[in-house]
């Protein structure tokens, strides 16, 4: 396939790019250009995805037949929520707009934070555990509300233009041998993954699904949890949610260490499981790409 991949110099974009290049035309837009050259057999473009024009002239010049939407000004970033909202906003709508008007399929960066559990003033319990797509979303932070108005501008370019668009709700992104959830201030302190419910996945788990949503066949528009096969404590989900919020939701229904967040529905679209647990994962020594 000829594919485009937005944010593809990024933390996690770099491994999306690692993987496809060796299989698939590849041009990578983001800010700036590699310093090294970045790697020999992919395109790269330096663009500001928030001008709409400049975005539909490469796009109708590259003809694309994917876009991989991985841009986006992180939670983590410093800038004001407006800045974060506005730039995160415009993005997928210029990009997903000229990948619907050239035909090609798209496959979005969305965000657990979508649901709103982790900035919310008060973290609440989920409705449902484990936590499925059909879960009410309830941001009250930019980031989390930008991401559900990019599965809104999803929808829209699906109906409109034929195209299918899957937008993947990746939780708390780790990279082997540098695992954040499993530091010590992290695991001392039950309330220190509460806003998230100690969830986290695996990059490598991530571009798994980036590659099963650019071959599945999937019509319209749909979402899909990203998350590891365990919690980051290791320990019964039940029993943390018991501690730290008093009880669990009337409808739960997990066992052992499970994540918070179902993934059935990848399991079932897109044939995508979780490989990765910190167990293995988090003293792993695999060197990050350099693009």
């Amino acid at each position: 396939m000829n594919i485009v991949v937005t944010g593809g110099r990024g933390t996690s974009g770099r491994w999306i790019v690692d993987r496809l290049a060796g299989d698939h035309a590849v041009t990578c837009i983001d800010q700036e250009l590699p310093g090294n050259g970045g790697y020999p057999d992919v395109e790269y473009l330096a663009m500001d995805l928030t001008d709409a024009g400049s975005v539909f002239d490469a796009f109708t010049a590259i003809d694309p037949d994917a876009v991989v939407h991985w841009a986006a000004i992180p939670v983590a970033g410093t800038h004001a929520g407006v800045d974060l909202y506005r730039n995160n906003t415009m993005a997928a709508h210029a990009v997903l707009t000229a990948a619907g008007r050239v035909g090609a399929r798209v496959v979005q960066a969305s965000s657990d934070g979508t649901y709103g559990f982790f900035f919310a003033e008060e973290t609440p319990l989920p409705e449902h555990v484990p936590v499925r797509e059909s879960h009410p979303l309830r941001p009250e932070d930019p980031y989390g509300l930008s991401k559900v108005v990019t599965e809104e501008i999803g929808k829209t370019v699906a109906r409109r233009d034929g195209v299918p668009v899957a937008s993947l709700r990746p939780t708390w992104i780790q990279e082997p041998g540098g695992y954040p959830c499993r530091e010590e201030a992290y695991v001392s302190d039950l309330s220190a993954g509460a806003s998230n419910f100690w969830s986290y996945v695996d990059v490598r788990d991530v571009v798994d699904m980036v590659v099963a949503a650019l071959d599945a066949d999937v019509d319209g528009h749909e979402a899909f949890n990203c998350a590891g096969p365990d919690n980051a404590l290791g320990e019964p989900l039940v029993e943390l949610l018991r501690e730290l919020y008093g009880g669990v939701p009337e409808d739960c229904d997990v066992e052992g260490d499970a994540s918070v967040y179902s993934t059935a529905k990848a399991e079932r679209l897109l044939g995508w499981t979780p490989d990765y647990s910190w167990r293995d994962a988090a003293d792993e020594a695999v060197p990050a790409p350099e693009v």
